[in-house]
């Protein structure tokens, strides 16, 4: 929302405009203005907007951004590595485990000095998963080799985003830049921001594209070797030189803001110092908590307590001169860290500022250390009072009682430890009997007889009410009449996304049956260690004393683009064969951080990632066929299902179970509805998946050893239905039942129709 406010009293030297923007939006509007050639990015919250805000832009012609939507953070990290090699101007944004996942790219990309910026809207690195603000990814940046920009409110975020690329270009640095703020505070909550009027201005204060005269992969009469195999002296000579350009991005920096100064009024020195000019006392605090602790010092200021803040606006290199010489007459200084360094005796930031007191010998400036605010803990101005009062008390002792502790934590109280209010299923409910498997010795297909749906009922369900899913979410529905299927005891594995989010807030939990977690991509592997444990221990007779009436069946339940990211993992676990069940509920998109698209997202379908506008028409390529994938790693068995044809997933679910106990591993794929990112009614879900069924978007068939059977036909059962009456049934398809859309609807309908012949020739002929 643009506000133009020409009596605004500021010292401009360009027109401005005011915008009323959360942090995210101002990092988007910054990138959309400098024009960047590449986005190479993947959702992950909190700095999924950036993306989808950028997306939105895209739609309608705002900028040129190439964005390339990755299968994981790792890959989007090689996606932003390889376009920098290349020359041109580079962008990205993540938080938390995704920061974690592309880690190792992060040293590849400074140690080769090509420059790029990425936004890192810190949130807390897992386990347990947490997505809400502090500075625990953060700290894992500390080591990389990229200068570290910091943000405490939106303004920042747009001005220090502009200042990122023209130090990241610096001939004197050619460094990766880190531009961070605080996940869910400064990203989401909306400020006034003075921003460039003039998309012109911004790309004449940052330069041209990248400077002459350093190489890049695209020059042919220039041809280079890009991190080659490096040994001494040369790698020890080439970290000196990285160093070196480290140190010079401190000077550089000054230089730039200096120059941003001028030009907009805004000032940023390497430290933000608030009435320190004559502080006994003072706080360090970075990002979003530094603006919340000024208020105090003014409140201390009129007790007559000479109180002082400081919040670096600058973090690598570290401001170690300037921390010395502004400490050198305070008494004592409190250290607020929102990450932890285990075992270091503080966070990462006071043993910085205890090394430069050290450094420049002083002794006298006590220093008190505390952990605050982890996982999003709220920061209020009584916090910031207790800080203070432990600076205070160490002037007056000339001492610090507690050096190191953390602020803000409960004591544990073992009379409120949670209590199972579940009680585990009993086999005897759970082996009903009720379905028998048998194996055809001639074709060695399996024969599967199930009573009426009527009579499963009876079994109990392997997931309680209660948990917190959308209404007419139709993961738990598919997944209980899969769970229908299967006999006796399951040990899940969920990866991240809806059905794992909804399920498990601490301490409560609906799942019945033993339940794990693990990383969004690492499902597969965690779980194919659990099942070659319980088979060793089973040999070695450790698993005798539990009783075991029956092996488990081992399943892991994906989806919200997890056979996206984890899609290398479920390869790797089908090539290895382990004897379990992936079973992947698809609900066509990212559905737990915001409808973002994933590569099941079909066609022209709207999300939050693949937006509609004047340029844009929904996802511009088609979806991946991951049961096909999987078909192709030979391992036992794969089917499709849906909750619309219950008779036919119960028959899959049970052949699954024999195979995942039998011969190895199974991989299935549910079709679910989610209504409100699908927009949808609420009571339609069912009515939905068929209707994608009868038009031969998600065929019902099953690959038994290679050979693959059409379970149902619309065809042959004269309910086929056109495309377009599946797609007018839902909100984020109906744009494409437009006359203007019609070259998308032809292109997605001829991709159907070749999918739905090739699978009734592979129904034909058993060895394709």
């Amino acid at each position: 929302m643009a506000i133009n406010l020409e009596k605004e009293k500021n010292t401009a030297k360009v027109e401005e405009r005011i915008v009323y923007e959360s942090g995210n939006e101002m990092a988007a509007y910054a990138a959309h203005q400098i024009n960047y050639h590449i986005m190479g990015y993947f959702p992950i919250s909190p700095s999924t907007e950036v993306a989808q805000f950028l997306d939105l832009m895209k739609a309608n012609g705002q900028h040129d951004i190439k964005l390339i939507p990755s299968d994981g953070e790792h890959s989007s990290a090689g996606i932003c590595y390889g376009a920098s090699t290349a020359g041109g101007r580079v962008f990205n944004a993540t938080s938390a485990n995704g920061y974690m996942y592309m880690l190792e790219q992060m040293p590849v990309q400074s140690g080769t000095r090509f420059p790029m910026v990425m936004n890192l809207v810190c949130r807390s690195v897992s386990g347990p998963l947490n997505i809400h603000g502090d500075h625990s990814d953060l700290y894992f940046a500390l080591n990389t080799g990229w200068p570290i920009l910091m943000c405490r409110d939106p303004q920042a975020v747009y001005d220090m985003n502009i200042i990122a690329i023209k130090l990241a270009e610096d001939p004197e640095v050619r460094l990766p830049v880190l531009v961070a703020s605080d996940g869910y505070f400064t990203s989401h909550q909306k400020r006034r921001v003075h921003t460039f009027a003039n998309r012109e201005d911004v790309q004449k204060f940052i330069g041209e594209r990248p400077p002459a005269g350093f190489a890049h992969t695209l020059d042919r009469n220039n041809p280079i070797t890009v991190g080659p195999y490096m040994n001494e002296p040369d790698y020890i000579n080439n970290c000196y030189q990285q160093s070196q350009a480290m140190y010079n991005a401190e000077k550089v920096f000054e230089r730039i803001a200096d120059e941003y100064a001028v030009l907009t009024g805004r000032e940023y020195k390497m430290l933000d110092m608030y009435r320190m000019e004559d502080a006994e006392v003072a706080v360090f605090l970075m990002n979003s908590a530094s603006e919340i602790i000024k208020d105090v010092v003014d409140d201390l200021r009129r007790q007559g307590i000479k109180a002082g803040s400081i919040a670096p606006n600058m973090i690598r290199p570290f401001p170690q001169k300037q921390i010395a010489e502004v400490l050198k007459n305070v008494k004592a200084i409190t250290v607020g860290d929102r990450a932890d360094s285990y075992g270091a005796h503080g966070g990462n930031m006071v043993n910085e500022i205890k090394a430069a007191l050290f450094t420049y010998g002083n002794q006298s400036t006590k220093v008190v250390s505390r952990i605050y605010g982890l996982g999003g803990k709220e920061f209020y101005a009584e916090d910031g009072h207790h800080l203070f009062s432990l600076a205070v008390e160490a002037a007056k002792l000339n001492k610090v009682e507690v050096p190191f502790d953390y602020y803000g934590h409960t004591p544990g109280n073992p009379e409120k430890a949670p209590k199972r209010v579940l009680q585990p299923l009993r086999f005897e409910d759970l082996k009903t009997g009720l379905i028998t498997v048998t194996k055809n010795e001639e074709t060695g297909k399996l024969g599967v007889r199930i009573p009426p749906l009527r009579a499963l009922t009876k079994k109990p369900k392997r997931i309680a009410p209660g948990h917190g899913a959308c209404p007419g979410c139709g993961i738990f529905s598919g997944l209980e009449l899969f769970f229908k299927g299967i006999e006796g005891d399951i040990v899940a594995l969920f990866h991240t996304g809806c059905a794992m989010v909804v399920t498990t807030g601490y301490p409560y939990s609906s799942h019945k049956a033993t339940y794990i977690h693990n990383l969004f991509q690492n499902g597969a592997a965690t779980l194919s260690g659990v099942v070659e444990m319980f088979w060793e221990r089973k040999r070695r007779g450790e698993l005798d004393e539990l009783g075991l009436q029956d092996d488990f069946t081992f399943v892991m339940v994906t989806g919200d683009g997890g056979m996206d990211i984890g899609m290398g993992p479920a390869i790797g676990a089908a090539l290895r064969n382990h004897r379990m069940i992936i079973v992947e509920y698809d609900n066509e998109g990212y559905m737990n951080t915001g409808a973002q698209l994933s590569y099941s997202t079909p066609l022209g379908h709207r999300t939050s990632t693949s937006n509609i506008g004047s340029v844009q028409k929904g996802k511009v390529f088609h979806h991946k066929d991951t049961a096909q994938i999987m078909a192709a790693t030979n391992i036992p068995y794969v089917f499709t299902g849906s909750e619309a044809y219950p008779q036919d997933l119960v028959k899959k679910a049970a052949k699954a179970q024999w195979y995942a106990q039998n011969e190895g591993l199974v991989y299935g794929k549910i079709l679910i509805a989610c209504p409100l990112n699908w927009i949808s009614p609420d009571d339609e879900g069912t009515n939905i998946v068929d209707a994608a069924v009868n038009s031969c978007f998600f065929p019902l068939y099953e690959v038994e050893h290679g050979q693959t059977t059409i379970t149902y036909n619309p065809d042959e059962k004269n309910k086929r239905i056109p495309l377009s009456d599946w797609l007018k049934t839902m909100g984020k398809t109906r744009h494409l039942t437009k006359q203007e859309n019609e070259p998308a609807l032809k292109e997605f309908e001829r991709e159907v129709e070749r999918r739905w012949q090739a699978l009734q020739a592979k129904h034909e002929h058993p060895y394709l």
